[in-house]
Order: structure tokens, then sequence, then C-alpha cells
């Protein structure tokens, strides 16, 4: 018996290290490839497609949920775990002579300042928090708020870019409004209208989506942002769904703050999340969570991220999605989303059991597609698709599905999900 359980031990063992040998030895996932060739053409695109472990045959359009990690930063990422897993005796963390230990009492200055050329910032603005909801609260819950002061949403909100807000109502006595968004969005002004009629002189905070999750309505943010300015109202945007999916200058949109979820559209390791806090309004945020430089005035960012200890090889996994990122470049990344969904709704609304449910301004529009086809439920239609052609996007709701597209896809799936829906007619 003794030798079955000591035989059973050391073979789930070995069960469990064989995907990551085979991992490791399955390729190069280096940036040589891509540094190599010029960012066009469909062969580019199916050379970038290698460069992720997913499985083939299968297509993931699910982005809008969570993004798959490329080969190169799961490589980092496992590097950074087995060297100090073996190395731990020899690495003194304080004296920098190898990996960090631990994350949460570094700045991580260089990663912050790569993140603020992504996205026109100085490093000194940006925290590195562990998702969008994050940063949402950390904003939140550190602005000085009074019993009526008035916090603005959309009624197309996600949970993560209205919990905080309703919790301040019900603490503190602010009053909760959210302004109801048309469907579909198609007119800029249409929008700024509807958040703008909520408005009164007890406003104190508009919170609202750079992009929406569910419709992927890219929002008049930068118009939003200017008349609240002229109000004197502290402008929150929700940027999950954002960076690195459009381009985002928080400079040009001119909001207060500003979070993300890079594990989205940057295909960052989930974990990985921003904040910005615009330098001239910082000062008027609280540290929510405190620990060494809670105080730290000359490096607000650092203060704002001061969340003890956590993962440094998601860390490191974090930077190098983001050197990913600048391998390919910004314009190139980001163009090819817009190409790709573009593609697909020129292909939708080409079929007449298709109603599109997202903006078909497509200067509204970029990586994420909703809609509904006749005759079929949203879950239904996902459960089609993967079993007739193992596609998956995700469905919302009773009868729609919410269809994201990256640099990882292709034309030739987007048709095949063409396919299947024009068959359903």
């Amino acid at each position: 018996m003794t030798h079955r359980r000591e035989f059973l031990r050391n073979s789930s063992l070995a069960a469990l290290a064989m995907p990551m040998m085979a991992f490791d030895k399955k390729k190069d996932w280096s940036l040589d490839h891509l540094k190599a060739s010029a960012p066009q053409g469909e062969e580019y695109w199916r050379l970038v497609r290698k460069q992720f472990p997913l499985r083939a045959g299968q297509t993931y359009f699910n982005n809008g949920t969570m993004g798959p990690t490329p080969g190169y930063v799961l490589d980092k990422m496992v590097d950074h775990m087995m060297h100090w897993n073996t190395e731990a005796a020899a690495i003194d963390y304080k004296d920098g002579s190898g990996p960090e230990l631990l994350s949460g009492y570094f700045p991580y200055a260089e990663l912050r300042e790569k993140l603020g050329q992504i996205i026109n910032a100085d490093y000194r603005e940006i925290s590195l928090v562990q998702n969008a909801t994050f940063g949402m609260n950390m904003v939140g819950m550190g602005l000085e708020l009074q019993a009526g002061d008035e916090l603005l949403n959309t009624n197309q909100e996600h949970g993560g870019g209205f919990g905080a807000w309703q919790v301040l109502a019900k603490r503190k006595g602010c009053v909760y409004k959210q302004a109801t968004m048309p469907e579909p969005a198609n007119d800029p002004q249409e929008i700024v209208a509807a958040i703008f009629r909520e408005v009164t002189p007890k406003t104190r905070v508009i919170a609202v989506p750079h992009i929406i999750s569910g419709f992927g309505t890219v929002m008049p943010v930068k118009e939003i942002c200017a008349e609240a300015r002229k109000r004197g109202i502290f402008t929150v945007l929700d940027g999950a769904q954002c960076v690195g999916q459009v381009k985002v200058d928080v400079k040009e949109i001119g909001c207060d703050a500003y979070y993300s979820s890079l594990h989205k559209w940057l295909l960052a390791p989930p974990g990985s999340g921003l904040l910005y806090v615009n330098k001239n309004v910082v000062s008027e945020i609280w540290t929510t969570l405190a620990s060494y430089q809670w105080d730290n005035q000359e490096d607000p960012g650092f203060r704002l991220m001061q969340y003890g200890t956590g993962n440094p090889a998601l860390m490191t996994g974090y930077e190098a999605a983001v050197d990913f990122f600048n391998t390919i470049g910004h314009d190139a990344w980001i163009g090819r989303i817009k190409e790709l969904g573009m593609y697909l709704r020129n292909g939708l609304k080409a079929l007449p059991n298709v109603t599109i449910l997202s903006s078909t301004n497509e200067a509204l529009a970029a990586g994420i597609t909703t809609y509904a086809v006749a005759g079929i439920s949203g879950p239904e239609l996902q459960l089609t698709m993967w079993e007739r052609e193992r596609l998956q996007p995700r469905s919302v709701g009773p009868d729609a599905i919410r269809h994201s597209v990256h640099i990882y896809n292709s034309r030739d799936e987007i048709d095949k999900a063409l396919t299947v829906i024009e068959s359903l007619g």
C-alpha cells in the first residue's frame, strides 16, 4: 500500500509537470521572429497567431472577457518563478542582485514609463493595480465626498464600473444616478446630451466607460470631459476594454482619472491593471491601501499602489506583455483590431437574419460587436458556433452575442462565423 501511494504521488507530480515541460520545449517564444518582419499583410498576422499557444482548430472570440497570453509572456513568467524557486537561498531581494522575491513594495518605474508612453502620461501619474475594479475603487474611496454629492454613471456600466459609486451612495449619503444611453448608439452628440441631461449643480463625479463593455461603443469621452471640466466636475473613465483595443491618450481626452484591465486587450496576464490620476488633481485622492510609501508626495502613482506582498512573476509577465505590444507596434496592433472589427460588421450587415446592437458608426466602434440572430437565443448561438466550427464568442443576455476580434484572429475565422449565422436564416 505504501509503495502504491508513493507511485500515485510521483505519478501525479509527473502529470503536473508535463504541461510545463511541454510548453517550455515546444518552441522558441522569443520576439525575434516578429522583429524580423514588417507588420503588414496576412502572412505577418499568421506569424503573430503562432506566438500564442492557443489550440489549433479552435477560435477564441471572447477577448472582451479575457485575452489569451502570448507564449513570450508565459515564458518570462515561468522563467522567473523557476529561477526564484531554484535560487531562493542565493537571492537577497533588498540589494537588487536578482529577481524580486515579492512585489508590492517597489515602484516599477521602468514598467510605468512604458505604460506612460502608451497612454501619454508621466509615469508618476500611473499606479499598477490588479484590474479596473481596483482602479475605480482607489479613486472613489479616495475622494472627499459628502452627503448629497451626486455621482453619475450610465445604465450600461459593467459591475466593476458602478460598484464603488453605489457603495459610496449608501455609505456616505451621496446620490447615485444613471444616464440612459441610446441603443444602438450612433450619434456622439446624442450620447453627450444623455449624460448632461442628468447633471445638476450638485453633480460631483461623472464616471463613465470609455468603451461600453456590453456593446463595444467607443464613447465620445473627450467631449464629455471637456464639458465636465467647464462645470467643475471630476471625471473618471472606465477603460477596462480600451488599452490595447483603441488609442488611449489621457492628456488629449482630458479626464481626471482613468483605469484599465490590461489582461483584456493588451493580452497581459490576469492581475495586470493600471490607474492614471492627473497630477493636477491627485492630491485630492486619499490613499485607500496603506503601506510604507502611503504618503509619498514625490511619486503619487507609487503612493496609490501600496497593496503589500504580490506576485513578482506576474509583474515580469506584465512588462513582457507591454514589450510584446511594442514589438508589433501601437498603430499596427490597433489598426488590425479595427480592420477585423469592420470586416465582421460589414459581413453581419449583409445578413438579413442579423440585428446589430452595437454602433454601426465606425467612429464609435472597434473590436467588439454585439448582435442578435433571429430565431435563436444568445446561449444557443454560442453553443451552435462551438459545435459546428469550434468558434467561441460570448452570449450576453438572453438574445445576443458579443463577438470580440483581436490580432490573433483572421478573416477566415470571421467568415466561418458568418457562414454559421447565414445558415440559421
